[in-house]
């Protein structure tokens, strides 16, 4: 078992440089698409569903990232917990969400318990693709497009971990849609704060129209942002891999030593007793000679 676990620990450390780059590759674009989200929702006065969809739907579609395979140590299940807690916190606001699951292990984890999917994805979760960002991407823009009567969504959440570093990975919760407007944060810059003076915000002409821009903006900014958290869940998943097999390892060999240890004492034992008889029956015959 000893060699299964450090087999695996190596096979995790030799994917995770690539994971990670992957993730930190994804960012200067999905950055620059936010921002130009946010530039558009920010500097002017729209009604597009991208910032703003019917109040009086309660559907809500929850995205959960978790991984295929198991020997990640507490990976998947943290994502679970935090998705159920996702769940009741919705319902309890009179909301209906419906669930959409990537990754093996959640989908078996949902179906064993009867719990009805939206849809599901299986396949790739330490290297996800383009392919599957594109479809989960089609299915949650597209559920989210729809009209209330079809059965529309008019939020859109997504449960997926956050690489931090190979010891620190962290379950976020990310409202995708409507976007909000997020407001840039100065406190650690050393400069005075202006919030209360006049400010005068660029102008922006678009052609050929905002609506058609927005049109054109939203599938990018969904399909972006859940390539990013694709490839930060892979990252994730391949450091708590990688750490568990590495516990796995000392653990068996805690275990083997601990065992030899005890096998050492009992074949010390065992000689012992031999050896005790032996001198005993020596004894005996001598004593009977004379």
């Amino acid at each position: 078992m000893e060699k299964i676990f450090n087999a695996q620990e190596m096979i995790a450390a030799s994917h995770i440089a690539q994971a990670r780059q992957l993730a930190l590759d994804s960012k200067p674009y999905t950055d620059a698409i936010f921002d130009a989200v946010q530039t558009l929702v920010s500097h002017t006065h729209i009604s597009h569903p991208i910032v703003k969809k019917d109040e009086g739907n309660p559907r809500v579609a929850v995205l959960a990232l978790t991984a295929d395979r198991g020997m990640a140590g507490a990976y998947t299940s943290s994502i679970i917990r935090e998705t159920e807690d996702l769940l009741a916190r919705l319902e309890g606001e009179g909301k209906q969400p419906q669930l959409y699951v990537y990754g093996r292990r959640g989908v078996s984890y949902y179906h064993y318990r009867n719990r009805p999917l939206a849809q599901s994805w299986e396949g790739d979760t330490e290297k996800p693709g383009v392919e599957v960002a594109n479809a989960i991407s089609r299915a949650l823009l597209k559920a989210y497009m729809e009209p209330v009567d079809e059965g529309g969504v008019a939020e859109l959440y997504i449960v997926y971990t956050e690489f931090i570093n190979m010891v620190v990975q962290k379950v976020r919760v990310l409202r995708m849609l409507p976007v909000e407007v997020v407001k840039e944060d100065k406190s650690h810059l050393n400069v005075p704060d202006t919030t209360t003076a006049p400010q005068v915000r660029p102008l922006y002409s678009f052609e050929p129209s905002l609506d058609e821009v927005l049109d054109t903006v939203l599938p990018r900014y969904v399909r972006s942002r859940i390539h990013e958290c694709l490839f930060e869940a892979a990252a994730s998943e391949v450091a708590c891999r990688q750490n568990a097999m590495h516990t796995a390892t000392e653990n068996a060999r805690d275990l083997i030593n601990d065992l030899t240890r005890k096998l050492n004492a009992s074949r010390q034992a065992s000689i012992t007793q031999e050896l005790t008889e032996i001198i005993g029956s020596a004894d005996a015959l001598n004593k009977k000679e004379e």
